[in-house]
């Protein structure tokens, strides 16, 4: 009876396990643009090379100032053994004698320094071009978010106003069989509408790439699903918009001028290198001599190179200054760059930003009340069809213009952050 009621619990309890429901599946990234930024610092392999980039230029610090590998000679003596009872041999015990010679290089006092310093200062730099690698990423991720989100909503806007247009042609063919209005505006309303749906094919195609893109910028198959755009980034408040104060953010961490801020230090370590090649290297070595099975004697001996070749060095001199005069210019062109597309972007957005205002506040109120009007005027025969017409254009064109300002402030707010280097 026991086993009985244990095979029957066992039972119920596979049954019950076999009609729970299944474990909920987790939800596609792109609610929101922090998730997509997210996936792709850990997952974009264009990100993911910078950094190895820089690890691998961040291990070329210490070999540069090491010192070279010692060198060890042997050297056998009367390998015949002529005039001796023994024949030729080769074991060092078994010659005439046998010469060890051990030699260090060392390079003239301070060249190892440079060296490490210079590689040091190219590490910094790499560091630098990895964040400039995730500063584009990341703008290029806002923006295709900003028209994800922006597309997502000119479609919900295009299908309101296909339903609208067919309440429109409901009135439009109730009056037409009354022989209100003439037979034009019934087909009129219906090539409106014909217009629309094609509008909106091509909406849901933009859509549909866009998706794919920012799938791209994540590693992501073209096809992976992505959550619909629930909402976008705030913008920060006007007085975080100050040209000045952002200009003294970019001098200070835009990644792209921080590399060339490294690359100037390395460009001058190198310099001060080429002056410092005007003295000589030395090599250490010491040399035991064994004459069968004891050492005999030792020697000591120091090599210098000589160096003769001063047009060379004069030439090389010459190198290095022009090489780090290139860098100094290539970061002051950077820094101007990077400050027009500031400026650019600044107006850009406050240009965006009177547009969405003047949208909000002016033209849709006013369309909306024009439509209205319209429409009661349409119903009662006040009105032809082509004004009810036009003003639905009008509402239509308001609402599209906020989507689009908006969308352009996004844009533009992402380009800012990555000329900042951080977000605002």
């Amino acid at each position: 009876m026991r086993c009985n009621a244990c095979m029957a619990a066992l039972a119920l309890a596979a049954s019950v396990a076999a009609w729970a429901p299944p474990a909920a599946a987790e939800p596609p990234p792109g609610a929101n643009v922090d998730e997509l930024l997210a996936l792709a610092r850990a997952g974009n392999p264009e990100f993911a090379a910078a950094r190895a980039d820089a690890a691998a230029a961040g291990e070329r610090v210490y070999p540069a100032g090491a010192l070279a590998d010692p060198v060890l000679r042997t050297e056998l003596m009367d390998v015949t053994n002529y005039g001796a009872d023994a024949g030729p041999n080769v074991l060092p015990g078994r010659v005439g004698s046998t010469k060890y010679t051990l030699l260090q290089p060392l390079p003239f006092w301070g060249k190892r320094d440079l060296k490490r310093a210079a590689a040091q200062a190219e590490a910094e730099a790499a560091a630098g071009a990895a964040g400039v690698t995730w500063a584009d990423l990341a703008a290029r991720i806002k923006t295709a978010y900003a028209q994800y989100f922006a597309l997502a909503r000119l479609i919900e806007l295009n299908r309101d106003v296909i339903d609208l247009i067919g309440r429109i042609e409901a009135i439009t063919h109730t009056r037409y069989a009354n022989g209100l209005v003439p037979q034009q505006d019934a087909i009129r309303v219906q090539v409106e509408r014909s217009a629309l749906r094609s509008e909106l094919i091509g909406m849901e195609t933009d859509y549909h790439h866009t998706a794919a893109r920012l799938n791209a910028l994540l590693a992501r198959p073209a096809h992976a699903p992505l959550a619909a755009p629930q909402r976008q980034r705030p913008l920060p408040a006007p007085a975080h918009l100050d040209y000045a104060a952002l200009a003294e953010r970019v001098q200070a961490k835009n990644p792209q001028l921080f590399a060339a801020d490294a690359r100037i230090r390395a460009a001058e370590k190198n310099r001060d290198l080429s002056y410092r090649n005007r003295y000589p290297d030395f090599t250490l070595g010491i040399a035991p001599t064994q004459t069968r099975n004891r050492v005999n004697d030792w020697e000591l001996m120091v090599e210098l190179n000589l160096p003769l070749q001063q047009e060379s060095r004069r030439s090389q001199e010459r190198e290095a200054e022009h090489l780090l005069d290139a860098a100094r210019a290539r970061k002051e062109a950077a820094a101007n760059q990077l400050l027009e597309d500031l400026s650019d972007n600044l107006a850009a957005i406050d240009a965006a930003g009177r547009v969405l205002s003047l949208a909000q506040t002016s033209l849709l109120p006013q369309a909306d009340l024009t439509f209205q009007a319209a429409l009661a005027g349409y119903e009662n025969g006040k009105v032809d069809f082509a004004t009810l017409l036009d003003a639905q254009r009008q509402i239509r064109k308001a609402k599209q213009d906020i989507v689009k300002a908006q969308a352009e402030q996004q844009a533009r707010l992402a380009d800012i952050e990555r000329l900042i280097g951080e977000d605002l």
